[in-house]
């Protein structure tokens, strides 16, 4: 038995270990299962939404992170993000009060530009942490008949995708590792890399809202990609609707400070953190009402495939032509945290609080 790396664990090793769980009481309408992010609990007339979700990379605008991360698990089920709590780890001899408040203000900020009330939580300075660990735990609720539920996907449904992929990542990377950005890409690519954060910005709870109001009983799944990117985004789909896709890789959208970043790392953006972008599986009837009211409200999207048979599995093509699936085994922002080489950031990139406060009203 050898030792686990940093990442996901595999999609197999996590399955066996599902299934040595207790069967869930009969209120649980969505329990634990590969490629699911939430649960989905009974209470009558609405159904409870509860998810959780830690932050364990980013450590500049961490409680921007967590709240949107959190929230956007329960927006992909149709739900309205609503309570949160958070664990705040801090590591010892690196925090100090300022930090603390500014942490607390930032949860504060995020929390209340979503309409979320934080209802609880723990905060302690802990031995043995290099950077501060946050896990959040999200509640939302939904009514019974406006649940998005993965498992109505099927084959013959559009893929679409708003966005681009990996914003999170390239926004952790240009923030993390600023000093290498800067350096190689100058100050004027750093600073638009690092603005990803919140332009477009990390949060799916507009799109999703925006889909399921234009294609109601259309909407058939939601996903947002995050860790290992829209490559395990699209396989986490499948398997929790237990169907096949055809994916069309050149219509999958990358924003030039994406692909500038990867490239000078050497990652692949279709496997990099890439929490901002909502993938969407609806009944093709209603695709192109979905597709005209994002693209009216300002956000873009792209059909990047369709739903097929489940023994067809995943499938990729470039331009018509068939490719072998990507291998990505865990996230590509594992790799530059690993990478010694790799200097810590020594500055904040540059965002000022009108930009910040300009993507938080929408």
């Amino acid at each position: 038995m050898g030792s686990l790396r940093a990442g996901k664990l595999s999609t197999g090793f996590l399955r066996r270990l599902l299934g040595r769980l207790p069967a869930p009481d009969s209120r649980v309408i969505l329990g634990p299962r590969v490629g699911e992010d939430a649960a989905v609990i009974d209470f009558g007339d609405r159904l409870l939404v509860a998810k959780t979700d830690p932050i364990t990379f980013a450590t500049d605008r961490i409680g921007w992170y967590l709240v949107h991360v959190n929230a956007n698990d329960l927006a992909c089920l149709g739900a309205r993000p609503r309570w949160l709590l958070v664990t705040c780890l801090l590591p010892e001899g690196r925090t100090d009060t300022g930090a603390v408040e500014s942490l607390f203000d930032e949860i504060a900020r995020s929390c209340s530009g979503l309409g979320v009330t934080v209802c609880g939580g723990h905060t302690e300075v802990t031995v043995g942490l290099e950077r501060p660990i946050l896990v959040g735990q999200m509640l939302g609720e939904v009514s019974r008949g406006r649940l998005v539920d993965k498992r109505r996907i099927r084959p013959g449904d559009v893929l679409l995708l708003t966005k681009g992929v990996a914003i999170e990542g390239t926004a952790v990377i240009a923030r993390e590792r600023a000093d290498v950005v800067r350096r190689r890409l100058g100050r004027r690519w750093a600073e638009r890399a690092a603005r990803l954060l919140f332009d477009p910005g990390i949060s799916v709870v507009r799109d999703a809202e925006i889909v399921c109001g234009a294609g109601a009983g259309f909407v058939h799944g939601m996903h947002d990609p995050t860790e290992g990117g829209v490559l395990q985004a699209l396989r986490e789909l499948a398997e929790s609707a237990r169907v096949g896709l055809r994916v069309r890789m050149e219509h999958i959208p990358v924003y030039p400070e994406t692909r500038a970043v990867c490239d000078l790392l050497g990652l692949d953006p279709l496997g990099l953190l890439a929490s901002g972008c909502l993938l969407v599986a609806a009944d093709p009837a209603g695709a192109k009402p979905i597709e005209e009211a994002l693209r009216k409200a300002g956000v873009p999207c792209s059909r990047i495939g369709e739903v097929c048979s489940r023994d067809e599995g995943v499938r990729w093509t470039h331009r018509g032509r068939p490719v072998a699936a990507p291998r990505i085994g865990r996230d590509e922002l594992v790799r530059v945290f690993e990478d010694r080489k790799l200097p810590k950031s020594s500055k904040e990139p540059e965002v000022t609080k009108g930009e910040e406060e300009k993507k938080r009203r929408g």
